[in-house]
C-alpha cells in the first residue's frame, strides 16, 4: 500500500483505522468503544479499554520468550561507562522500585516527579510509576529550582525521585541541593525524596524526607502491573506557554501506546530487536516517546546516552555510538548535527567508523536548515528526514512514513501529514487557504490517539489555548503552508514561544524576569536566528531614568537572573541597551519587527507604529553590539 492510500484510510474512517492499530498491542480488556467524547465534547480513544504501559514495555516481551534480549543500552562518555540491560534485568529493577514506591504510600492516582540526568534509573523510575498507575512528571535536569518548584506546586507529587548529580562535559551538577531548594520554594511539600547516589563526589545534603534509592530497590519485593483505564494519565509533561506558567500536558495510556507502536513501525520503519537511538533527554517529549516507551513497546533496544554531540570527547561520539551498538535508525535535533558540522566540516570523523547499520536519520525539534541537510547527505548518503511534532502531540504529525513508503525529500519541508492528522492551513477568518498560501497550521478533530488529553487541572486553559481559535480544529500555534504536492512547510511560532536547540521556551517568562531587575524600565525578549541553536533569546532593555549602571554589569546581572530562575537551558547571553522600544500607538511592543531587523529580513513598517525613527536607533545598537545578521 502506498502512502496516500494508507493516509486516506485514516482520515476517511478513523474509527476503523485505529481499531485495527489497537490490535497491535496487548490489552487486559479490549476496548469496545473505539472513539467517544468526554463531557466537554473532546474526542477520547479506547475509553473502556484496560491495560498497563509498563506491561507492554517489559512483561509482555518476557512472556513471549525475549527476556534475554537487550532492552536498554546505557552509553555515557562523560563517565566512560557502557552497560547493557536485558528485558529481564530492567523488569526486575523496575518491579522492585515499584514495590519500594508502593511501600512509601504511592498508589494509582497519585503523582511523582522525576528529576534525573540521562541515566537508566530515570527510565526505570518512569516505568515503575507506570507499573503501579502513578502519573509521573519528568522535569528536565537543566531547569533551575524555581522552575522545578512551579511544577511541584502544579502536579503536587507525593514523591520526588532524583540523583546525586548530573555531569556536563567538564563539571558536576549537584541535583540534590537543587531539589531541596525547590521544595523550600514550593508551597506543596512532597512526603519523600528518593535519591540515587551516583558516587561521583557531589554533595548530598541529608534531609528527613530522604530515602536511598538502592536501599529502597533492594529492600523491596517485585510487584505486578496494576491495570489502568485507557484514559488514565500516564504522565504530565510541562511545556512553555505564551504566559509565564508552563502547561502540564496530560498524556493518556492506551492511545499513546497504540500511537507509539504505530510510530516505531510505520514512521521510523524499525523492526523488533533492532537498535533505535533518540539522542535527546528524558526531560523532553522525545525522551518519553522515543527513548523509553516507543522503542520498548516495539521491543527495540534503546540507547540512554549521557553525553553531547561534541566534546565528549569530540565530534566523533555520535558515529562511535552508531557503530558500536549497530544503530538502525537515529533521531536527533538539527542543532546536534550543526554542532558536529562546525567541528568536523569535512566529515573526517565519520570515515573512522563503520556506520553501515544506520538506515535512516530523523531530525526534529526545530526547523532543519538546508545547508545542514546537504552536509549530512554528502557525508552519510542515507535518508535524512526532517519531521515535525509537538509536546502536545506526543508523536510525529508531519513526516516521511518510512514504514509505508519513502517519499522524495523536499529541503525545508517536514514532509506530509502523518496518518490520523488531517492538517489544514487556515486564514485569520478560518477559511482554508490554497497551495503556497501561508496561514495557521491546524488539525481537524478528532486528533488521532496518543495526543494530549488535557492540561493538568486547567481545562479552561486547554480549551482557550488549543480549541477555541478555530472551533472543530486543534490550533498548533505554528504558521506554515502546503505546496502543490501536499508537502507541509512550517514557518515558525505565531506566539511568543521560541525554539532553542529543539527546546521550547517562553519569551514572555524571560521578559518577566528581565523586567524584575531594579535598573530596567521596560524590555522585550525576542527569539533571533542562530547558526548553531536555530534560535536564541535576545533581551532589549530600556533602563530607568537616571540609572547609570554599566552595560556589561547589567548584562551580567540579567543573564545570571534568567539562569537562576529558568536554568542554563534558556541560553540568554545577549542584552542590548536601547533608548526606546518600537511600539504601536496603543503601546504594544512590535516584537515581530524587532525580530525582522535582527535577522536581516525584509519588513513592512506597520502603519500603527508610534515613531519610525526608533527603527534606525535599534538597528544602530544591533550594529554596535554585532547582533544577529549584523555580526
Amino acid at each position: 500500500m502506498n502512502y496516500q492510500e494508507f493516509y486516506n484510510q485514516s482520515i476517511e474512517n478513523p474509527e476503523k483505522f485505529w481499531a485495527e492499530q489497537a490490535n497491535e498491542i496487548d490489552w487486559f480488556a479490549k476496548p469496545e468503544q473505539i472513539l467517544s467524547n468526554d463531557e466537554t465534547g473532546y474526542p477520547l480513544w479506547y475509553k473502556d479499554g484496560i491495560l498497563n504501559a509498563c506491561y507492554l514495555a517489559l512483561d509482555k516481551h518476557i512472556q513471549d520468550g525475549y527476556g534475554e534480549k537487550t532492552a536498554i543500552i546505557y552509553d555515557s562518555p562523560v563517565t566512560q561507562t557502557v552497560k547493557k540491560y536485558t528485558f529481564n534485568e530492567v523488569k526486575s529493577e523496575v518491579a522492585r522500585l515499584a514495590g519500594g514506591l508502593t511501600s512509601l504510600g504511592l498508589k494509582k492516582g497519585h503523582t511523582a516527579v522525576i528529576y534525573m540526568p540521562m541515566i537508566p534509573q530515570a527510565a526505570f523510575a518512569m516505568l515503575a510509576c507506570a507499573r503501579i498507575g502513578v502519573t509521573h512528571s519528568v522535569v528536565f535536569g537543566g531547569f533551575a529550582p524555581h522552575e522545578l518548584a512551579i511544577r511541584i506546586d502544579d502536579c503536587k507529587p507525593r514523591v520526588i525521585l532524583t540523583a546525586s548529580s548530573g555531569i556536563e562535559i567538564d563539571r558536576l551538577i549537584a541535583y540534590k541541593p537543587l531539589v531541596d531548594e525547590a521544595i523550600e520554594l514550593a508551597e506543596h511539600k512532597p512526603k519523600k525524596v528518593v535519591v540515587l547516589n551516583r558516587k561521583l563526589g557531589a554533595r548530598i545534603p541529608f534531609k528527613k524526607y530522604d530515602v536511598d534509592y538502592d536501599a529502597l530497590v533492594y529492600g523491596s519485593e517485585e510487584v505486578p502491573c496494576v491495570p489502568v483505564e485507557a484514559t488514565h494519565p500516564l504522565y504530565v509533561l510541562y511545556t512553555s506557554g505564551t504566559t509565564g506558567k508552563p502547561k502540564g500536558i496530560v498524556r493518556d495510556t492506551a492511545g499513546y501506546a497504540v500511537a507509539l507502536k504505530f510510530s516505531m513501525q510505520k514512521i521510523y520503519g524499525v523492526k523488533p530487536d533492532e537498535v533505535f537511538w533518540a539522542a535527546s533527554d528524558v526531560g523532553w517529549v522525545v525522551g518519553h516517546s522515543f527513548i523509553v516507551y516507543g522503542p520498548l513497546i516495539n521491543r527495540n533496544a534503546t540507547i540512554v546516552f549521557e553525553g553531547k554531540p561534541i566534546k565528549t570527547p569530540d565530534a566523533s561520539t555520535f558515529w562511535r555510538v552508531v557503530a558500536e551498538h549497530k544503530v538502525s535508525a537515529m533521531f536527533t535535533a538539527p542543532t546536534a548535527i550543526r554542532a558536529i558540522k562546525k567541528e568536523d566540516p569535512n566529515g573526517e570523523f565519520i570515515k573512522q567508523y563503520d556506520i553501515s547499520s544506520l538506515r535512516t536519520q530523523f531530525l526534529a525539534g526545530e526547523r532543519c536548515d538546508v545547508a545542514t541537510l546537504e552536509w549530512y547527505q554528502k557525508h552519510i548518503p542515507i535518508p535524512a528526514i526532517d519531521h515535525w511534532w509537538q509536546t502536545e502531540s506526543g508523536w510525529p504529525m508531519i513526516a516521511n512514513m518510512m514504514g509505508i513508503e519513502y517519499l522524495p525529500i523536499k529541503p525545508g519541508s517536514s514532509g506530509k501529514a502523518v496518518s490520523g492528522y488531517n492538517i489544514q492551513i487556515l486564514g485569520e477568518n478560518g477559511q482554508e487557504l490554497g497551495p503556497n498560501e501561508e496561514g495557521y497550521v491546524v488539525i481537524k478533530l478528532p486528533l488521532p490517539p496518543g495526543t494530549l488529553l488535557d492540561i493538568w487541572n486547567d481545562n479552561e486553559r486547554f480549551q482557550a489555548g488549543y480549541l477555541t481559535k478555530f472551533p472543530g480544529y486543534y490550533f498548533s500555534g505554528d504558521g506554515g503552508f502546503k505546496d502543490d504536492d501536499g508537502y507541509i512547510f512550517i514557518t515558525g511560532r505565531v506566539d511568543d514561544v521560541i525554539n532553542v536547540a529543539g527546546h521550547r521556551l517562553s519569551t514572555a517568562e524571560m521578559e518577566e524576569i528581565v523586567a524584575s531587575h531594579q535598573a530596567v524600565a521596560e524590555c522585550a525578549v525576542i527569539g533571533i536566528n542562530d547558526e548553531l541553536k536555530g534560535q536564541i533569546p535576545l533581551a532589549l532593555v530600556v533602563t530607568k531614568f537616571g540609572e547609570n549602571i554599566e552595560h556589561f554589569q547589567l548584562q551580567y546581572e540579567i543573564v545570571q537572573l534568567v539562569r537562576e530562575k529558568i536554568g542554563a537551558v534558556a541560553s540568554l547571553r545577549d542584552v542590548v541597551l536601547v533608548q526606546r522600544l518600537p511600539k504601536t500607538r496603543s503601546g504594544k511592543i512590535l516584537r515581530k519587527l524587532l525580530r525582522s531587523i535582527s535577522d536581516g529580513e525584509k519588513f513592512q513598517i506597520p502603519s500603527t507604529i508610534d515613531d519610525e525613527a526608533i527603527i534606525d536607533e535599534v538597528r544602530e545598537e544591533f550594529v554596535k553590539a554585532k547582533i544577529g545578521s549584523f555580526k
